[in-house]
């Protein structure tokens, strides 16, 4: 090519938006045992980014490291059912590195005999 000739260069942006909401986790996360963060920063995390409190609930598992849930769903089931059904249910679905969030729907049937 001579020095005479340009190039023509052309730039495109393409952006995808929506809003950030606080906090990023709404119900809980189940943090693989490799996951670049611990359960400990996460809840400092949320203390500083939340007014909603979650609770730790704790497992020893060889890929599950720390589960982490809303605490108003923490007074609905108890921690051996979260942790039965994560053990269960989303253990097969990740691998020791990942954090996985959760959208949990609990509800709880209440009946009263007289």
């Amino acid at each position: 090519m001579s020095s005479q000739e340009r190039y023509q260069r052309r730039h495109r942006i393409r952006a995808s938006l929506r809003e950030f909401v606080l906090p990023p986790i709404d119900d809980g996360l189940v943090l693989g045992r490799e996951s670049p963060i611990g359960h400990v920063a996460v809840g400092r995390a949320l203390e500083l980014l939340s007014v909603r409190s979650f609770g730790h609930v704790e497992i020893e598992d060889d890929v599950i490291g720390d589960i982490l849930v809303r605490s108003s769903i923490l007074r609905k089931i108890p921690e051996d059912q979260v942790r039965r059904f994560v053990l269960g249910e989303i253990k097969p679905l990740m691998g020791a590195d990942e954090i996985i969030q959760l959208d949990l729907q609990v509800e709880v049937d209440l009946e009263m005999e007289r």
